[in-house]
């Protein structure tokens, strides 16, 4: 079956269809045989039934409103989102369905949360009006916590892509803070919105979550969040002091990087779990705070990752993958100064 391109384009699905029709009144086979499995006659109606077959939807017309749905979301029209939905509000329940990047489909609010990260150019992008579209499908009757059966929750589609814009929607609209990705989810399984958050380095909705009354369960989400209060790391084991210190990194919670080393965690070590840095996460993700402090800490700024990557090298690949983070910028005059 085939999949969407990630750019939706109408105009060229109408283009498929009129060759394809040309193609078998010319007497091609394969296209008359396209068409025949469809329709009796060899009409435009017949290859535009056979090419939304193709891709996997029952009619031209389902095809049509998939591409449009899609297309309306990604350009963030509210005013054409909201006509949509008034003229069908099952499309703001009903997955988003044969996509190239989305092959396992997609809840429209759960596609609204990841539109920062552009999937044709492969990297993160500031965007705007997410919330609103957010409340447009809410108020149309998508489900806050997502259907029994998803993968996780849209709150931790939000927390994993960084949209504290739709993240903050959804508390407001009730979202359980305490559900739990399923076992076999991608990313972080079993695991929730907070802990999705702070794995994946989004700040901001780790304080909204706290902040909404979130639970840290953990040491080492203590650590992200940036309040040690209540532990006592020096009885950490060694491996949680190295996570925790991980995550005081890529947080810049500088008082927990102190605390950690203080209480003889190494500064310069990896993770045996994950394989992250302390120095190498914090330059690559742009938290100046941090490289700073890591390096008064004693960190090498010259110790390469298995794959030969300094600190800087890494600084500038994330640099490439998050333009517009002046972070970066900062993390690069240092290691470079």
């Amino acid at each position: 079956m085939a999949v969407l391109p990630s750019n939706p384009d109408f105009d060229q699905l109408r283009r498929q269809a009129r060759d394809l029709l040309r193609a078998a009144q010319t007497g091609d086979a394969a296209a008359l045989a396209r068409i025949g499995a469809v329709s009796d006659r060899v009409i435009l109606a017949g290859a535009q039934l056979a090419v939304a077959r193709d891709y996997g939807f029952p009619s031209w017309a389902r095809l049509k409103v998939e591409v449009q749905r899609r297309a309306i979301l990604d350009r963030r029209d509210v005013a054409e989102l909201a006509a949509l939905l008034a003229a069908d509000p099952a499309l703001a329940v009903e997955e988003l369905t044969h996509w190239c990047d989305h092959p396992g489909g997609a809840a429209p609010i759960n596609y609204v949360a990841m539109l920062r990260y552009d999937t044709t150019g492969q990297v993160w992008r500031d965007v705007t009006d997410t919330a609103a579209l957010a409340r447009t499908l809410l108020a149309a009757g998508a489900p806050v916590n997502g259907q029994p059966e998803d993968l996780e929750t849209p709150l931790i589609t939000a927390a994993s892509y960084g949209d504290a814009e739709v993240a903050a929607v959804l508390i407001e609209a009730g979202a359980d803070l305490e559900r739990l990705s399923a076992p076999t989810a991608g990313g972080v399984p079993e695991a929730s919105a907070l802990a999705h958050a702070a794995i994946f380095g989004h700040t901001r909705i780790v304080d909204l979550l706290v902040a909404a009354g979130a639970r840290v369960r953990t040491f080492v989400m203590a650590a992200a969040v940036g309040d040690l209060s209540g532990w006592d790391p020096p009885a950490a084991p060694r491996t949680e002091r190295l996570l925790a210190l991980i995550m005081a990194a890529d947080h810049e919670r500088l008082p927990v990087i102190d605390q950690l080393v203080e209480a003889g965690t190494p500064v310069d070590q990896a993770d045996p779990t994950w394989g992250r840095h302390p120095l190498r996460l914090a330059a690559e993700n742009g938290r100046p705070g941090s490289v700073r402090r890591l390096l008064a800490h004693g960190a090498d700024p010259s110790r390469r990752d298995p794959e030969g990557r300094t600190p800087l090298d890494l600084c500038r690949a994330g640099r490439a993958a998050y333009p517009g983070n002046p972070g970066h910028d900062e993390v690069e005059a240092i290691l470079t100064g």
